[in-house]
């Protein structure tokens, strides 16, 4: 599948602080892609200067085969979704959609016979069929979502930027909202770069994901790749679903100040060293129990259960003070319990670890 957009060692600065600090990164045409990172890692930034609404100091961006770092933005054919929705409390549904087709600076569409037809189509699509002379105040909030995102789908952008569009919503609406929007742009046909804070979101929508850490894209890859083989431990670090040990390699083992943890394969090369092990790799037994063959062991105290409907996240003290993360599935057994302050041997395979150097 060809790329649909390229950035090449992309630098934005604001004075003396760079944003974002040599991003390269490829999408392919007609794709779901999630672009997940924390707070602060420039995000929105990457958005904007996609968008054009940004100047980047160096780097190239191309789109559609073209350079465009100059190109105006109502000239790129990209569409951006606001987190806030900006929608405007003025204008009904159907106006606030077809606001973009009758005012757009190239071709804009004057003949209210073709802008109603062509907002309809996008009112269907979007599933706000009967709420066409509602006012945007008198809809709710994932309604709300679908007129920005209609807005933006009526002027037939071939790409489409949404700007934490699900996190203004609850979370009933947000799970609802994540299959409709794949589904909107499976129908549509072009590429949405979706960008969140939230790795169970970025995840469970992105056919490509791509982590934005410390100003560059840290990882790419299909959502398997990124959960089960984080690159760096900042990445398994920002996926929160791994427990994760400082120290050093020494033979076979990686000393820590929980003890000697052991490993199998190849360490990584990354930039600061770091032993890794999912929370859901983790099994939980009586203290004293020795560890078997292939097996890692430490011990804990238990201090609390948390519980999240498929699963249960244990959590215990370890002897240097670390609290250990441990998630038990929920599908093929009833929850244990466990002894307030209990102490409980917990363990892994060695092949399950993930080693970084």
């Amino acid at each position: 599948m060809s790329p649909v957009l390229q950035l090449s060692n992309v630098v934005k600065a604001y004075g003396e602080h760079r944003a974002l600090d040599g991003v390269d990164l490829s999408l392919p045409d007609d794709s779901y892609i999630s672009l997940l990172g924390p707070s602060g890692a420039g995000k929105t930034t990457l958005l904007r200067v996609i968008a054009g609404f940004e100047t980047p100091e160096s780097g190239t961006i191309r789109f559609g085969g073209r350079v465009i770092n100059t190109v105006p933005p109502h000239e790129r054919g990209i569409g951006f979704v606001f987190q806030n929705f900006a929608l405007f409390p003025h204008l009904s549904v159907e106006e606030n959609i077809g606001f973009g087709l009758t005012n757009r600076k190239i071709d804009p569409v004057t003949d209210p016979a073709k802008v109603k037809a062509r907002v309809r189509e996008i009112i269907e699509l979007v599933g706000l069929t009967g709420l066409e002379s509602r006012a945007v105040t008198q809809i709710s909030g994932g309604q709300k979502q679908r007129v920005a995102l209609a807005r933006t789908l009526v002027t037939e952008p071939n790409m489409v930027l949404l700007d934490e569009p699900l996190g203004a919503l609850d979370a009933n609406l947000r799970s609802r909202m994540r299959s409709e929007l794949k589904i909107i742009r499976e129908r549509c046909g072009v590429t949405f770069l979706h960008v969140t804070g939230s790795e169970t979101e970025a995840l469970a929508m992105g056919e490509t994901v791509l982590v934005l850490d410390n100003k560059q894209i840290a990882q790419q890859g299909d959502a398997d790749s990124i959960y089960n083989r984080p690159n760096s431990p900042a990445v398994a670090r920002f996926l929160n679903c791994y427990n994760l040990f400082s120290g050093r390699v020494e033979g076979q083992a990686f000393a820590t100040s929980s003890g000697a943890l052991a490993f199998a394969g190849a360490a990584q090369p990354a930039a600061s060293a770091a032993y890794a092990i999912r929370f859901d790799r983790i099994a939980i037994r009586p203290a004293g129990m020795p560890a078997g063959e292939g097996e890692v062991k430490i011990e804990g105290d238990f201090i609390a259960s948390e519980y999240t409907g498929s699963a249960i996240n244990s959590f215990f003290s370890l002897d240097d003070g670390k609290v250990f993360e441990v998630e038990s599935h929920l599908s093929h057994s009833e929850p244990e319990t466990y002894e307030p302050h209990g102490r409980y041997s917990l363990v892994w395979k060695r092949e399950d670890a993930l080693v970084y150097v």
